[in-house]
């Protein structure tokens, strides 16, 4: 569990510093391409809403791999607003999985 965390924690760094370009990673079946496609609609205080490129990579996601970081701290520290990261799927008309 800890090697998956600090993945997710490299993650994000790379989401949330590295505006350009594309790094060759793969998180929970997305890719840095359809993470930064979500970015503006999980950034803490947005009222966006998820483009058709997050929906798309919401789709093709793991969900219940990305559930494992619903309650992870460092999802605040990087900006992200946990409530709207998991809210995508539901605006996306993508079903969450049990337990998440």
């Amino acid at each position: 569990m800890a090697r998956k965390a600090a993945l997710f924690v490299l993650m994000l760094v790379l989401v949330t510093v590295c505006e350009g370009g594309n790094a060759p990673f793969v998180v929970c079946n997305m890719t840095y391409d359809g993470l930064m496609s979500c970015k503006p609609a999980i950034t803490k205080g947005s009222t966006q809403e998820p483009t058709k490129e997050c929906c798309q990579a919401i789709k093709g996601a793991d969900l219940k791999c990305l559930c494992g970081y619903k309650n992870d701290p460092i999802l605040v520290q990087l900006g992200i607003d946990p409530a709207l990261a998991f809210a995508l799927p539901g605006k996306c008309k993508v079903s969450l999985p049990p337990n998440c």
